[in-house]
């Protein structure tokens, strides 16, 4: 397995603070593990992951960090944890660690991808 990790993004991870480092890749490994295919770069200043196009992206701050999806307002999102008021653009704020939900953040992953490959 060959994942498309960015040393970029690395170098950013390691500039956070030790919480919302741990946070953040702990988001990033939930990422790859959806699909090793995914493409990783700073874009935006933020980790982004893209395939076929732009899928998620990791935003980390202060307190939080966002996971969002570049085309959030497509995916369904039945447990409402999508935020944000953009024309497109959702995101899922997570302050600790224990506020990651593994199996629903995968599914919206994965969805996230599905849209890309549907539209090629």
């Amino acid at each position: 397995m060959t994942l498309n990790k960015s040393e970029e993004v690395d170098q950013l991870i390691n500039t956070l603070p030790a919480d919302i480092q741990e946070i953040t890749i702990c988001l990033r490994n939930l990422i790859f593990a959806a699909s090793e295919n995914l493409t990783e770069e700073i874009k935006w200043g933020k980790p982004s992951y893209s395939m076929n196009g732009n899928v998620c992206y990791l935003q980390p701050s202060k307190k939080h960090v966002n996971l969002g999806f570049y085309l959030g307002t497509n995916l369904k999102d039945e447990e409402s944890l999508l935020e944000g008021t953009g024309k497109k653009m959702r995101h899922i704020r997570i302050t600790k660690l224990e506020e990651i939900q593994t199996e629903k953040f995968n599914v919206l992953i994965q969805n996230a991808i599905a849209q890309n490959t549907s539209i090629i």
